[in-house]
């Protein structure tokens, strides 16, 4: 029963709102703290009117002790005592006995009525010299024994006061201390939820705000003026939120009419090409070239298709990277080879240069693969009979491969985007040269996937440098 009862506390709590934790956590540690303090100053208060108490037993026994005087062979009090010689407080009583050792007593003296202390004083009782509280009809009393020497004789002398007063003083205190932390923590458990909700109605604000913005609408920001460096710093983090949300969709919306339009292209051709040949074609070779040409579509297709699933599957991660050493020099070497045949179809030459070995940590296929649209790129658009330069270098702890042609160049406003998908700068870099829109996006991945990165340095009529910089295993030598 009890487990279910703490288990539905727990819920409830963790239920609550941060406005409700905060006014219970800040009232409970208040309390905590009055308690304690009002727990130390009541005891505290205690001891010193117990103290005072047992100060004065002392005094009165003393002022017996003084008075006492020998008379007709006998003890007696000069001059009477208590009736003169103590201070009454209202509702007290004091009250004076002399014992003999043997136990016999000798003299007694009270402010009001006398009253029974007890059995006789033990030489004991009167060494240790400790007061005790004993429970009368009358009411509490302080009671106190003592050895004296009076008219060269030892005694014990036992003197009382009434706790009436003193007990009534430290209940009214203890009364007090309640009250006075009954009303701080009434009045501070009020103000902490007063300022706990004006210190989260900005977060309400911006929940409502973050309410109404939508997919639709992701141009919306919180502009609520925040009530403190974490709300401000809550807002700041929303809108920065929203600016990447809003450049995402944008560039989502982007990717998918940039993909419509490039699968509807060649299909557009196909059809074009299909009607036109139905139509037309007399003969077989009239039907060889329609067919060849819709081949050309389809395969046109199937690449960016092929693209579309790389760059799709790259950048959700579903492609893992098999790191291992490799000669970057080497791959470098490996894709110029490969490419070796294209460039000489244009009468370009593949000028390979730089150190060997240059060792990274990378992935063969994936690198290859990068290499090849750089290289393939640089083919494409350089003019015929031009170079294609391709060089390996390394830079304190990072390798780098620069792929440079001769061709057209890059506007500096264009360098920005030519790495995101199906951008295209000219007519120059047309989707007639044959390419999908998706070798640079595909470039860019691989880099940044190899904690590397890739650069572009190009100018209007001098040329593009490609440069991807990756982090270097070891020095070569």
């Amino acid at each position: 029963m009890t487990v279910r009862v703490a288990t539905a506390l727990r819920r409830r709590w963790r239920a609550a709102s941060i406005r409700t934790q905060m006014t219970a956590a800040y009232g409970l540690l208040m309390a905590l703290c009055l308690g304690a303090y009002s727990v130390a100053a009541g005891f505290s208060f205690e001891a010193h009117v117990r103290a005072e108490l047992d100060r004065r037993v002392h005094e009165d026994i003393e002022l017996a002790a003084r008075a006492l005087v020998p008379e007709a062979g006998r003890l007696t009090w000069a001059g009477g005592l208590l009736g003169k010689n103590v201070e009454e407080e209202e509702g007290g009583g004091h009250w004076t006995e002399v014992w003999s050792l043997s136990g016999e007593l000798l003299l007694s003296a009270a402010t009001i009525e006398p009253i029974s202390l007890g059995p006789a004083p033990t030489p004991s009782e009167a060494a240790t010299r400790e007061a005790r509280t004993i429970r009368h009809p009358f009411g509490p009393i302080r009671v106190r024994s003592e050895f004296v020497t009076a008219a060269g004789q030892r005694l014990i002398v036992r003197a009382a006061v009434s706790e009436a007063a003193t007990s009534a003083l430290v209940r009214s205190v203890w009364l007090e201390l309640a009250a006075i932390s009954a009303s701080v923590l009434l009045l501070g458990g009020l103000g902490g939820w007063a300022f706990a909700r004006r210190a989260f109605r900005p977060l309400s604000s911006i929940a409502d705000r973050a309410r109404r913005i939508t997919a639709e609408k992701l141009d919306g920001r919180i502009d609520v003026e925040p009530a403190s460096a974490e709300l401000e710093l809550l807002r700041d983090a929303f809108n920065e939120t929203l600016s990447r949300l809003e450049r995402s969709f944008e560039q989502l919306r982007s990717f998918t009419a940039d993909a419509a339009h490039e699968l509807r292209t060649p299909l557009t051709a196909l059809r074009s090409v299909g009607e036109v040949g139905l139509k037309s074609a007399r003969g077989e070779n009239e039907l060889r070239d329609v067919i060849g040409t819709m081949l050309e579509e389809v395969d046109r297709l199937s690449r960016l298709a092929s693209d579309l699933l790389a760059l799709a599957r790259a950048e959700s991660g579903q492609v893992p990277l098999r790191l291992e050493p490799l000669d970057l020099g080497s791959l470098a070497a490996e894709v110029c080879d490969s490419l070796l045949v294209l460039a000489e179809e244009r009468g370009q030459t593949l000028d390979l240069s730089g150190a060997r070995p240059l060792t990274v940590p990378g992935d063969r296929l994936a690198l290859r693969l990068a290499l090849m649209n750089l290289v393939d790129n640089a083919i494409k658009y350089g003019p015929e009979d031009s170079k294609v330069a391709v060089s390996t270098g390394r830079s304190e702890a990072a390798a780098w491969v620069e792929i440079g042609d001769e061709g057209p160049g890059i506007a500096l406003e264009h360098q920005p985007r030519v790495f995101e998908r199906f951008y295209r700068v000219d007519e120059g870099r047309s989707r007639g040269r044959g390419g999908t829109g998706l070798g640079l996006a595909l470039v860019k991945w691989t880099a940044e996937a190899h904690r590397g990165r890739v650069e572009l340095d190009s100018e209007p009529g001098r040329g593009s440098r490609f440069r991807i910089v990756l982090p270097a295993a070891d020095r070569s030598r």
